[in-house]
């Protein structure tokens, strides 16, 4: 390695010298002539010696200076000899100067003003400058004037290959169809070199692929990447990291390369076709589920992508078509039964489908290695489920008349359990349903009877529920609706239609059979369409001589005024019963009561009255005295109510102390002491009322108006006195006090008395130690103490009897 580095560098370095020294002798040119006379500045005269060893002179010509070479990079240990610079008028006696002037004159470049040499001080790179212009001058070094007119020339920097070319666009993604054909396009790489492109083979590239082989190849001037297998796949293999090379020097040794990364994706295309993983799929449904509900899933799976791996769903044939239906869930992909009509395991335990699996997109490249499709079994299974029993006909219309009597039958509903088990069924009338319990059904059979008569006045139709529930099992039910029509009877007389009053004007003449009023009746009865009414005065009323009646034979009548005048004064009020009948069947009659009214009229017709308040106010009061007696009976009304307010205000409470009213004042003992060894919780004086120690007894609750005497059967009591008795005394007094209220005080007694000659009749030392004490004295205390008598008494009867 370090040996070929060696001849590198030296050839360098010849390399270097040969260029200098021919750029030295190439490059030649005439000066211009002045007044007659020849001045050159010319490169260093070369001698040549030849073959007799005789020396050859060139004749003297004129140099133009174009341009110099120097080579870049050059790493000698002496500066670069670039050229040399000569007048013809230089005689060689130092007494001409050479002047450089231009770019990187004095820093890059120098020139040794005695000789003319050019030297690089610096090391060149063509990539950063490629040329620099320069001038030469040659002048009088004593008077500084120009001795030759300035000459412009270039240093071109001679490339070398220095730079390795690089790829500025990459890492390079690409994407190509999968099973494209060989040679297929896939991208373009490009690298650029640094190097001078127009000098040698620096910059000159070759392509290669140094990893994807064997699925790509690259071409080597282009830079263009092609798929080099066939049928490449996807679903095998989708991404392919390839790497490219580009070398100068055309590719041979010693040239400089870079390399790239090309990330290839294989895109997809509908080459493959959807696929069921199972030849049959095994599903099940209950009998009791609803259209809609789904059954089961299925998936024909497709490894292509997007619309390319899109899968549609159709039932092909089978016993089910028509109870079952195909959809397709969007996001899964998956074929989705469901059922369109309910099954019954009763009749059909199992069905099968034919389903197929299909690609919407067909791709027409590769429609010659398919079909696109897939096809399955699907047997689906009917599995028993415990239903609700089934009424024969989704609902009941039943008609009874009205006014039968209870009992009647109306109709029957039916109802069988579907199962299998066949259960018996119970038929029920919800109450909801028939609140006031116009029906009744028996619960075996479904018979549905009336339980009083019915009125279709009152209701027409009757709309109830009958629920049949399964004995056993689970006790499953199911509802229908009966619609129970009330026929019609004619049992409702007819009636006026409308306002059964008439106002007319006495002060009109009538002529004799004027029409005063038309009537009409209703019937709350059905209104057959041949069903009329007939109107006819009453018979009590048929000969009178004031109205008569004409039935107009259209369910209305006429009623006319037969008299000549009406006189108000003679009779205001005129009664008129009418006889209507109607032609039902019974047919009805009712009497309906016409009121005609006779009303007053001015001189303009107007009416001004129709009720009696004239004739008695023209009998009896006039309008002034009536207001003066309403006006006498509010100010005796004022009388009684200031009078009532008075009164209350000067009442006297009725117990002279309201603020401290202590009626059923309450005192309560409810310390129990400290057991029975705590004789010091209440005193007997604190029972005793020191006020009744002389016999009297003052209440708290009134002031008693009378002094009673001390009865000479009470006496003070000492502390010794038994408390039962002495309770019992002091409730016999206050029972017996006639200063009294009618209302209760009531006064509790807690304390238990001071010491028991009885002493403790604890049992909890008698458990463990034997005691001597007589208890016969307990039979002596009366039936209270007769459950202690009994167990301490005989105590020492048994003990003697041991």
């Amino acid at each position: 390695m370090w040996e070929g580095l060696r001849l590198q560098v030296f050839f360098l370095c010849l390399g270097a010298t040969l260029w200098s020294a021919a750029a030295a002798a190439t490059y030649r040119g005439s000066g211009p002539r002045e007044h007659g006379h020849r001045r050159h500045l010319s490169l260093h005269r070369h001698r040549e010696r030849g073959k007799e060893g005789q020396v050859l002179h060139r004749s003297k010509r004129g140099w133009v200076w174009n341009q110099f070479f120097v080579i870049e990079e050059y790493t000698g240990p002496d500066p670069v000899l670039v050229g040399r610079l000569h007048s013809d008028v230089d005689s060689g006696n130092g007494n001409i100067k050479y002047i450089l002037s231009g770019e990187g004159a004095g820093t890059i470049f120098v020139i040794d003003d005695k000789t003319g040499n050019i030297h690089a001080t610096k090391t060149l790179d063509r990539e950063e400058q490629a040329q620099y212009t320069l001038t030469a001058q040659a002048v009088d070094r004593d008077t500084n004037k120009p001795l030759e007119p300035p000459s412009e020339f270039i240093v071109k920097v001679q490339d070398i290959n220095d730079n390795p070319p690089e790829f500025l666009h990459g890492p390079y993604y690409a994407r190509v169809a999968e099973m494209s054909n060989v040679g297929t396009s896939v991208i373009k790489v490009t690298a650029t070199d640094a190097d001078d492109p127009t000098y040698g083979n620096s910059a000159r590239l070759v392509y290669s692929i140094l990893q994807g082989q064997p699925y790509f190849s690259v071409e080597p001037q282009t830079g263009i990447i092609r798929t080099a297998l066939p049928n490449m796949d996807r679903e095998a293999r989708q991404e392919y990291d390839v790497v490219i090379q580009a070398k100068d020097m055309g590719g041979h040794m010693g040239g400089l390369s870079g390399t790239t990364q090309v990330k290839i994706t294989l895109t997809d295309v509908n080459d493959n076709p959807p696929k069921f993983a199972q030849g049959v799929y095994a599903m099940a449904v209950s009998e009791d589920k609803v259209p809609g509900e789904e059954v089961g899933r299925l998936k024909a799976k497709d490894p292509d992508l997007a619309e390319n791996g899109l899968v549609d769903y159709r039932i092909l044939e089978g016993d089910g078509m028509n109870l079952f239906e195909i959809t397709k869930d969007s996001e899964t992909q998956e074929a989705v039964i469901k059922l369109k009509k309910t099954v019954d395991f009763e009749t059909k335990r199992s069905y099968t489908l034919k389903v197929e699996a299909s690609n919407p997109h067909v791709d027409s490249r590769f429609i010659a290695w398919g079909p696109y499709k897939d096809t399955t079994i699907v047997k689906i299974s009917v599995e028993d489920a415990d239903e609700p029993p089934s009424f024969m006909a989704p609902g009941y219309n039943f008609e009874v008349e009205e006014n039968a009597p209870a009992g009647t039958l109306v109709g029957r509903v039916h109802a069988k359990d579907t199962d299998i088990m066949n259960n018996p069924i119970r038929y029920m009338i919800p109450r909801y349903t028939d609140l006031e319990e116009f029906f009744i059904i028996n619960h075996e059979d479904g018979i549905i009877k009336t339980t009083r008569p019915l009125d279709r006045e009152t209701q027409a139709w009757h709309n109830i529920s009958v629920s049949a529930t399964e004995i056993g099992g689970h006790h499953q039910d199911a509802k229908v609706r009966v619609n129970i029509k009330v026929k019609d009877v004619n049992d409702n007389a007819p009636e006026f239609a409308a306002q059964n009053e008439v106002l007319i004007t006495y002060c009109h003449l009538f002529d004799p059979l004027s029409l005063i009023e038309t009537v009409s009746a209703t019937d709350k009865d059905e209104m057959a369409h041949r069903q009329h009414f007939h109107f006819s005065l009453a018979p009590e009323v048929a000969n009178n001589h004031s109205f008569s009646i004409k039935d107009n034979r259209d369910s209305t009548a006429s009623i006319f005024v037969i008299r000549k005048g009406l006189s108000r004064m003679s009779q205001d009020v005129y009664h008129l019963p009418i006889q209507i009948n109607d032609n039902g069947v019974p047919p009805m009659s009712s009497t309906n009561t016409l009121i005609i009214r006779v009303c007053s009229c001015d001189s303009k017709d107007t009416i001004l009255s129709c009720n009696v308040e004239p004739f008695i106010l023209s009998a009896g009061l006039s309008t002034g005295a009536l207001i003066a007696i309403l006006a006498c009976i509010v100010i005796l009304l004022a009388i009684v109510v200031l009078f009532v307010a008075l009164r209350r205000q000067k009442k006297e409470p009725l117990i002279l102390f309201e603020e401290e009213d202590i009626r059923e004042n309450i005192i309560t003992y409810d310390d129990e002491g400290g057991g029975e060894e705590d004789t010091e919780a209440f005193d007997i004086a604190t029972l005793q009322n020191p006020d009744g120690a002389n016999g009297f007894l003052p209440r708290k609750d009134i002031k008693p108006e009378l002094q009673y005497p001390m009865r000479p059967d009470l006496r003070p009591i000492g502390n010794s006195v038994d408390v039962d008795d002495f309770i019992k005394t002091r409730i016999s007094d206050a029972d017996n006090d006639p200063t009294a209220p009618p209302y209760d005080s009531i006064q509790i007694y807690g304390y238990e008395g001071r010491g028991s000659i009885a002493g403790s009749l604890s049992s909890l030392e008698s458990v463990t130690t034997d005691s001597d004490l007589d208890y016969d004295y307990l039979q002596s205390w009366g039936p209270r103490f007769k459950k202690l008598a009994d167990l301490y008494g005989t105590k020492d009867l048994v003990d003697d009897n041991s």
